[in-house]
């Protein structure tokens, strides 16, 4: 299962805070696929089979504030282990054009993950963050996140997600430290 966080409507469609869910969009363009609405699980879905492995997209139809209760309704819909789970979210700690994997540890403060965590009893999940940046002082960051990146900015952040996607196939296969290795040193030579 791969989850993708963001704001629903066009008002949010190009802001930093929806980076999870271009990468979602991405993955689905690649793999030829489209969401369909499930009202029930609060979510748009996309079945795919990823490098051989049966894949659910989840991209949820709440705001970013409430995603934990599309990812709990997908993940009980489908009886989904957390351990089967990816989470694509902005990352204000990560420069742009930098993303990582990452397995389990804290929300970092982001309210996506927060509610995710409120919703799900494990929270050893994957994650793919996605460097947005930080404006520079708290007081600036809804503002920030909920602006759209300049052009540059947005070409860098769409790259990184390029690279977070390149490593998917050794994500889904289980080869969590080769993706992660791949992914942290394009990052350092890049």
């Amino acid at each position: 299962m791969i989850a993708g966080l963001g704001n629903p409507g066009p008002e949010y469609a190009e802001t930093r805070h929806n980076a999870g869910f271009w990468f979602l969009d991405a993955l689905a363009q690649r793999s030829h696929v489209a969401f369909r609405l499930q009202a029930r699980l609060y979510a748009q879905t996309a079945r795919v089979t990823l490098f051989g492995k049966d894949c659910v997209l989840i991209r949820p139809t709440t705001f970013m504030n409430h995603s934990g209760q599309a990812i709990r309704a997908v993940t009980d819909y489908f009886q989904a282990s957390v351990a089967n789970l990816l989470v694509a979210y902005d990352e204000l700690d990560l420069p742009a054009g930098v993303s990582r994997l990452k397995q389990g540890g804290g929300h970092g403060g982001h309210n996506g993950m927060r509610d995710i965590f409120r919703h799900m009893p494990n929270h050893d999940f994957l994650r793919v963050r996605i460097g947005i940046g930080h404006p520079g002082c708290k007081d600036g960051v809804t503002d920030y996140v909920l602006g759209r990146p300049p052009a540059g900015e947005e070409k860098l952040i769409r790259e990184a997600i390029a690279a977070a996607i390149a490593v998917l196939p050794d994500v889904v296969c289980g080869q969590l430290p080769t993706a992660m290795k791949t992914l942290h040193t394009q990052e350092n030579a890049g």
